[in-house]
């Protein structure tokens, strides 16, 4: 299982935010943007990256060494599965899942767990790294220990799975406008689909 990895190698994961500290600045800009408000979860949480600065204060990862980085930044982190959350129905006034459907089996089945879980009018939201963008082409050619395994799907693709879930996409952000191997630069949040990471909200009816 492709969680396994990120067991194994969590340090390095996790300095990757401190080594890449511009791009790692534009995606969470990117992911405050969605506006995101009220009581929410990060589904695959890692060590805490977003979740922490965002004031997300529960996140959910299969890796226990991913949890233990994340206990550590003050998130409430539990153990479990996307596809079976460890949360009751109609609990949650968003979840979040940033570069996570990817390494997920049966992205379609989280989908519908978050659906499950979201209260009436709440928010799912979904940051990835499009197939279609030239950072997903490059991830995709030089996957490296943690994207080898990974499958991306281009906003379209979520889109579409999001709406086979039951959630209505509504709102686009995204950054990364450059190649991953140009300079990186600060950047406001915009709205391009095939940018280098881009998060779709969703809406349960």
């Amino acid at each position: 299982m492709s969680w396994r990895i990120f067991d194994e190698l969590e340090a390095r994961y996790d300095s990757w935010y401190e080594r890449n500290a511009l791009i790692y600045e534009n995606e969470l800009s990117a992911v405050e943007a969605l506006g995101l408000r009220g009581i929410g979860v990060e589904i695959g949480v890692g060590t805490g990256r977003f979740a922490a600065p965002l004031g997300l204060p529960l996140g959910i990862d299969a890796s226990e060494r991913m949890l233990r980085s994340a206990l550590s930044r003050g998130i409430d982190a539990v153990r479990g599965m996307a596809e079976d959350l460890p949360l009751r129905s109609s609990s949650m006034d968003y979840v979040l899942f940033i570069v996570t459907l990817c390494f997920l089996e049966d992205p379609l089945a989280a989908l519908r767990e978050a659906r499950r879980v979201l209260r009436k009018g709440g928010t799912v939201a979904v940051c990835i790294v499009p197939r279609d963008s030239a950072w997903g082409a490059y991830y995709t050619s030089h996957g490296g220990l943690f994207y080898s395994s990974a499958k991306f799907y281009t906003a379209d693709e979520i889109s579409s799975m999001l709406r086979s879930a039951g959630l209505w996409p509504v709102r686009v952000t995204s950054t990364l406008s450059h190649g991953p191997l140009d300079p990186p630069a600060r950047e406001v949040p915009g709205a391009d689909p095939r940018a280098g990471f881009v998060c779709i909200s969703s809406r349960g009816s």
